[in-house]
């Protein structure tokens, strides 16, 4: 491992960064109460009990008012390229970022549970430019800039999770009124953001075999189309859901609503999927090294029997481990995030997708061992809601599930070690 440092340009935004906090953002979030959605009332605020335990309409409205602010400060956009309105943000820049805001704790600046932030991912955008014709360029990217076109990602089904070549949604070609098309059935679930959404990436295969990745299509289909049925919303370790499950039941779509090569759609699934992982180890980094401070801080201020928690092995020593532990992750992910930013995308995915699962992997995991263990330290008040550790723990343990199970991205980095990947 190389000695890495972060480029002046990078501290000095994290440094702009706060300041626009601390001028715009913390202002909104002690403005009307809104801390409700912060302190121990969170869950509450944010989920509508009685509607499905969706999340209700001012906490969004929140987070849109929070993300209004960062664009119009110029920082919403940071990843994107100049052409949208972005800074050409780097994969280093953004993991630094992702862990910067993490570390502060909770607040509206970073928000965990709906990945919203005033430095966006913002993926999709870039899915169109890099996939879609130039008519679908010209006409979804400014829609989706602005929020007046959001996107679903339906990609698992009940049947089928980690291998989405055996998925069963069906494709067959079918012209309506002489216009070309596809007829879709089949049901998806963990469709994210259905509620307000207006279209549905839809992965359907329409030719070749199961566990074949060719011959599956990526298909945009608006949420008004007859046949989409939104069902139950699941509900989950962390509230409020949006996830819902959705049926097709013989929608049809314009040949022109495939987004890329219909063979290849899978294509488009995992073409942000390095970013998506190394930016998400970040963010769960940043988090861990929230409650390992926290922790620190607390054995140093309370003083059981006479004398600070800080004193006693058994105190300190979980915290040490942990505490190396994201000091060896930080190293790796900036340095594998670095990389990336030195090579095009295909050697991307050649050449350090096993680093990138491994960030991924093990910052996901650090983070529920370090919100664990800040419980732990600070005993009672820990394990109530009137510390952030107990969402920092539901919310974070889902991405050892979600953002690729860590067993596949194991599987990843045993393939590379024992050379069934990569041509090795």
């Amino acid at each position: 491992m190389t000695n890495f440092c972060i480029p002046q340009e990078i501290t000095d935004y994290l440094a702009e960064l706060d300041a626009f906090i601390e001028a715009e953002i913390k202002p909104l979030e002690q403005a009307d109460d809104n801390i409700r959605f912060f302190d121990h009332r969170r869950e509450h605020a944010r989920t509508d009990w009685d509607n499905q335990g969706l999340p209700r309409e001012e906490w969004e409205e929140l987070l849109s008012e929070m993300r209004r602010r960062a664009d119009a400060a110029g920082h919403y956009r940071f990843a994107l390229p100049t052409e949208y309105g972005g800074k050409n943000g780097s994969n280093l820049a953004m993991a630094c970022i992702r862990e910067h805001l993490a570390a502060k704790g909770l607040g509206l600046h970073n928000d965990l549970q709906n990945e919203s932030s005033i430095v966006g991912n913002l993926v999709q955008p870039l899915m169109v430019r890099d996939f879609g014709t130039d008519a679908q360029r010209e006409e979804f990217i400014p829609k989706m800039l602005t929020g007046e076109m959001l996107w679903t990602f339906g990609l698992t089904e009940e049947d089928h999770g980690s291998d989405a070549t055996w998925m069963k949604t069906r494709a067959v070609p079918e012209t309506r009124n002489g216009v070309s098309g596809w007829t879709i059935n089949g049901n998806k679930m963990w469709t994210t953001g259905s509620h307000v959404a207006t279209h549905c990436m839809v992965f359907a295969r329409h030719s070749g075999k199961d566990g074949s990745a060719k011959g599956i299509g990526c298909f945009l289909v608006p949420y008004d189309s007859e046949g989409v049925e939104i069902g139950e919303y699941l509900w989950t370790f962390n509230m409020p859901t949006d996830h819902p499950k959705v049926t097709f039941t013989n929608v049809w779509i314009p040949q022109d609503a495939v987004l890329g090569d219909v063979d290849l759609g899978l294509a488009a699934a995992q073409h942000f999927v390095h970013e998506n992982r190394i930016r998400q180890a970040a963010s769960s980094l940043g988090a861990a090294q929230y409650c390992i401070d926290q922790s620190v801080q607390y054995a140093k201020d309370r003083t059981p029997f006479g004398k600070p928690l800080a004193v006693n092995q058994a105190i300190q020593f979980p915290l040490v481990e942990l505490h190396t532990e994201a000091a060896m992750l930080r190293a790796l992910i900036y340095e594998t995030a670095a990389a990336m930013d030195s090579m095009p995308k295909p050697e991307v995915a050649k050449r350090l997708s096993d680093r990138i699962a491994m960030c991924n992997y093990r910052a996901n995991r650090l983070v529920c061992d370090a919100a664990d263990r800040a419980m732990q330290v600070h005993g009672g008040i820990g394990y109530s809601r009137h510390k952030p550790f107990e969402h920092i723990y539901r919310h974070h343990r889902r991405y050892r599930i979600t953002e690729g199970a860590e067993e596949i991205q194991m599987r990843k980095v045993a393939g590379h070690m024992f050379g069934f990947l990569s041509g090795k």
